[in-house]
């Protein structure tokens, strides 16, 4: 994959590449957003303590595909008030590789449940499974 930060626009706002380029070839996988609730329908408090669930969560889907956070091309996120933005991206940072992926981050009126802060979607690309 190609990181794409073009040094004649402004730098990203965070730690994130502008643009992701996939390889002809490689396999894509597009993960629905994921929110921060445990297999026993625990809601962590505070937006970090979700961001970092939201993440465990994508992992286990992009494990699932053969596929780890590295292979991680552009993430999309919610957030429920501007104050959660800080929580956001502290966590996220921690689950996301060098050079990062592309990434948005929007502030919405809220999810399904009020509990909710944070919900995280992201796409993945990775080479061909050996064999296939």
């Amino acid at each position: 994959m190609r990181h794409l930060t073009p040094p004649d626009i402004r730098p990203p706002f965070g730690r994130y590449s502008y643009g992701v380029e996939v390889p002809p070839g490689w396999r894509m996988l597009l993960c629905s957003g994921q929110l921060a609730i445990s297999p026993e329908d625990q809601i962590p408090e505070g937006v970090e303590a979700q961001t970092e669930l939201c993440f465990r969560n994508v992992e286990a889907v992009l494990k699932s595909a053969g596929m780890g956070l590295g292979d991680m091309v552009r993430i999309n996120a919610y957030v429920t008030a501007r104050e959660h933005m800080k929580g956001y991206m502290a966590a996220r940072d921690r689950f996301t590789g060098s050079p990062p992926p592309a990434s948005t981050l929007m502030i919405v009126t809220g999810f399904t449940r009020p509990e909710f802060l944070v919900e995280v979607e992201v796409l993945a690309a990775a080479p061909p499974l050996a064999g296939a």
